[in-house]
């Protein structure tokens, strides 16, 4: 059975990425996947990692419990707002708290490679977007993408890790949102397939 986790990074339960992360769910469960939700607001931890990677910070309960979640899993769904081009600043604490060297990626010695140490996992993020796609792409290209994708995900060994990007939330209409919420149906159950 596919193992899929949903991770929740909006920090307000009442928005539009609160409801996709509910559809996953909803959709994962159709497919015929075990799933788990884990929506980061809820969770108790001190997102600042205080000493960066000079001193180890002893992991909060929640986030043992985050960390056996991603061991758990097969396939990731990612899903968060884009503000100022990346994530909210929980979300962000969360993966600095979370993926550390010696977990998520290991250094080999004497050289400048990495080994990610994720591997055997897929990955979808789900973004929302208030400018178009071509624009956040096109003018800033995308740093939000990148960081979360390349620099985090994959630099972990997590892949392939796919993308799908929302927009424009400020003006969409309710007919909008339900139609993205039905293309989020169908992306979640092509995902569960994959992983099957």
């Amino acid at each position: 059975m596919a193992r899929i986790l949903i991770l929740d990074g909006h920090p307000n339960s009442d928005s539009y990425c609160s409801a996709i992360a509910d559809r996953s769910l909803l959709s994962a469960r159709r497919a015929g996947a075990d799933v788990r939700l884990l929506r980061i607001r809820d969770l108790t931890f001190d997102p600042i990692l205080h000493h960066g990677y000079r001193k180890a910070m002893q992991w909060e309960q929640d986030l043992e419990l985050a960390w056996e979640a991603l061991q758990w899993s097969k396939h990731q769904v990612w899903i968060h707002p884009t503000w100022w081009g990346g994530m909210p600043a929980s979300m962000k604490g969360f993966i600095d708290r979370l993926f550390l060297p010696g977990k998520a990626f290991a250094s080999k010695p004497n050289t400048i490679r990495i080994d990610g140490l994720l591997h055997g996992r897929s990955a979808r993020i789900i973004t929302t977007l208030d400018q178009p796609r071509w624009w956040y792409h096109l003018t800033v290209r995308a740093p939000g993408i990148h960081q979360l994708r390349d620099a985090t995900l994959r630099f972990s060994g997590v892949r392939p890790v796919r993308v799908t990007a929302l927009g424009i939330i400020r003006t969409s209409t309710a007919e909008q949102r339900e139609r993205w919420l039905e293309t989020v149906d169908r992306t979640i159950a092509r995902d569960v397939e994959r992983v099957l």
